[in-house]
């Protein structure tokens, strides 16, 4: 359960991913008010309904603390940051069909970036999924904080 950091003054980028996913019609956008009722669905209908809390706090921000990716006029991922505790990275999710295409990558360092832009030289990846390590990684030169129990060691119902 332990939890990542990241550098943010180096933040790596990827450039023309952006564009590339443009031209497949997905299109990030920061989103607003009127997409909270659209992402805790999809986080639903992704078996992931117990993040709708964390997105909530994300639409308490202003602006909000989340970006969207829509494809044909639906979402098919998000990225929030500011929700559990400051300076943090996610809930983060992508749909199954629309992964390895890089919109978790650009969902992240966007959400980084901001993070940057608020003054933060350091970011935390909260309790990141095994399998997604590497990945996070990979994206921002990342490393897991030793030591084990993290921020969400907090939460009810986790004994650690």
């Amino acid at each position: 359960m332990a939890d990542m950091l990241v550098k943010l003054y180096p933040l790596p980028t990827a450039p023309g991913l952006e564009d590339a996913l443009r031209e497949k019609g997905v299109v990030i956008k920061k989103a607003l008010a009127p997409d909270l009722s659209k992402i805790i669905a999809f986080t639903v209908e992704n078996d992931h309904s117990k993040w709708a809390d964390e997105i909530r706090v994300c639409f308490m921000n202003q602006p909000a603390s989340c970006y969207i990716a829509v494809k044909n006029k639906e979402i098919v991922g998000f990225g929030c940051y500011e929700s559990t505790a400051r300076g943090f990275f996610g809930p983060t999710l992508v749909k199954d069909s629309e992964r390895r295409q890089g919109i978790g990558k650009i969902l992240l360092l966007k959400c980084l970036e901001s993070l940057r832009e608020l003054g933060y030289a350091y970011a935390f990846i909260g309790w990141p999924a095994e399998d997604a390590v590497h990945f996070y990684q990979e994206a921002t030169g990342g490393m897991m904080i030793p030591g084990g129990a993290g921020v969400y060691s907090r939460m009810a119902g986790i004994d650690e």
